[in-house]
């Protein structure tokens, strides 16, 4: 049942903040129980009000805080929100310790790599070698993560963006922030070393070491930390395509690494100039502390955006994506992650650094599932030599592969049917390559990359056999001659 009742604004902040806190005669029962129902909410509503009046004086000031700002509440007996939310505390506190979205974002970057891989590749793995490659690395992520704070509490105290972390707040003690450390940095090697293969173990490990250890003693000593910290960001995807059976030196796992490392700087210097006060205070030693009219910032900003966008060409020029992805990757999404980059470049301020953040958030998942569309690897068919047989004689990996595929096959089609220059070269369009005796006729639904390329290869060999054919002219008319000569 509802009642309701006008309150003070400060009565219900009160009221709110006594029920966090979990103060009161309930807090004797259990330290993470929240009491609930019509005469638990009656308790907290008179130590809120009580809290008012102690803190007011007196009556008289309750009623002056009333009328600066009644609002009217409604306090339902029944709502366990308020109830429920303290028990989530200790997740939360872990989660903050692990950091838990850049942890997700890691895991996605391995998944990436993994997947790019292609269907013969994931053909002799498992969908356990994949589970334990994600899993792994997000718990090495998080032991990193972890143990960085531990060794950063005195500088998080001063700064605002970190003021409320759990070893700041005195949350979550050293000891245990410590052990959760060990515990998943211990769990996620293990499960690397047992699941995947030791080269992916070994950058897993590694990347604990070079992100809480190398990396976090250089902040506050040289900017140089921001080069470090990125190849950290490009550890993941490449340990991901290891997992999946690929080679350190496979000309994927570069661009893959390549592609992760170039995009950490655009995002880290716009958060860098969004925060540089906050950095300053904290005693780190970043570009922007020591930037402060933005002229290195953002032409560092400009210059990995422009390399970022070089990849998707070079990933065309050596044969691992289609030539398409030069169109969609190099020109279309990079064109406004460059604008915004230059917007940044033309007016320093915080609003436009955080446009250039905010495109790199949506820009990275972008650019990932173009390769992967254009990956030249997911148009391979996978055959049933291909596919891995278990002793029952159940092939492994073959609906999960498939579907997989399927799905690809689905997105490619659906991208050919928007694709604004199969609209333009339409099947009507007459388009002959070669001689008038001997042409030969394209497919004008072909996209004009796609159909500038055949014409070159059509171009290049009626080259070759017109010089094959000259040569072999020139060769009858020599055995011609040399007959004649020795007739006469």
């Amino acid at each position: 049942m509802n009642s309701s009742m006008i309150l003070s604004g400060r009565q219900v902040r009160n009221f709110w903040h006594a029920a966090r806190r979990n103060n009161g005669i309930e807090r004797r029962l259990s330290p993470f129980h929240i009491p609930c129902g019509a005469g638990a909410s009656a308790q907290y509503l008179n130590h809120a009000l009580f809290s008012t009046a102690a803190s007011d004086g007196t009556a008289e000031s309750n009623k002056k805080s009333a009328s600066d700002g009644p609002i009217t509440a409604k306090i339902d007996a029944t709502d366990t929100k308020i109830a429920n939310a303290p028990n989530n505390s200790h997740l939360s506190n872990i989660s903050e310790l692990s950091k838990a979205r850049l942890s997700a974002l890691v895991v996605s970057t391995t998944a990436f790599g993994f997947v790019a891989a292609g269907p013969t590749a994931l053909a002799f793995t498992s969908l356990p070698t994949f589970a334990a490659a994600s899993i792994g690395t997000a718990l090495c992520a998080s032991s990193a993560a972890t143990f960085n704070q531990v060794l950063e509490i005195e500088r998080d105290r001063q700064m605002k963006r970190t003021g409320n972390r759990p070893l700041v707040t005195g949350a979550v003690t050293k000891e245990m922030a410590v052990g959760l450390g060990c515990l998943t940095g211990a769990s996620g090697g293990l499960m690397l070393g047992l699941g995947t293969d030791p080269i992916t173990t070994m950058l897993g490990i590694g990347n604990i070491g070079l992100y809480a250890g190398l990396y976090t003693y250089l902040k506050p000593k040289s900017e140089i930390n921001t080069w470090v910290g990125a190849v950290v960001g490009a550890i993941p995807p490449v340990m991901g395509w290891t997992a999946a059976g690929g080679s350190l030196m496979d000309a994927e796992a570069i661009l893959l690494g390549s592609t992760l490392f170039l995009w950490q700087f655009p995002h880290f210097f716009a958060l860098n100039w969004m925060y540089r006060t906050d950095y300053k205070r904290g005693g780190f030693a970043m570009v922007a502390v020591d930037d402060p009219n933005g002229d290195r910032t953002a032409s560092l900003i400009k210059r990995y955006a422009f390399y970022l966008a070089s990849l998707p060409f070079l990933s065309t020029a050596l044969e691992v994506t289609s030539p398409m992805f030069a169109v969609d990757g190099g020109i279309l999404l990079n064109s406004y992650a460059l604008y915004v980059a230059f917007k940044f470049d033309k007016e320093r301020s915080n609003a436009n650094a955080r446009k250039v953040f905010l495109t790199s958030l949506w820009y990275l998942p972008c650019v990932m599932m173009l390769f992967l569309l254009h990956s030249r690897r997911w148009h391979e068919e996978v055959t049933d030599d291909d596919k891995l047989v278990l002793k029952d004689g159940q092939v492994d990996n073959e609906s999960i592969l498939v579907s997989m595929q399927k799905l690809i096959n689905r997105v490619q089609s659906k991208g050919k049917e928007l694709c604004m220059h199969e609209a333009i070269v339409s099947k009507d369009v007459g388009i002959w390559v070669g001689s008038e005796s001997n042409k030969a006729a394209i497919d004008g639904s072909k996209c004009p990359i796609s159909l500038g390329k055949a014409v070159a290869e059509n171009a290049s060999s009626s080259i070759a056999a017109h010089e094959e054919f000259e040569l072999k002219q020139e060769s009858s008319q020599e055995e011609s001659q040399s007959s004649a000569n020795e007739t006469s």
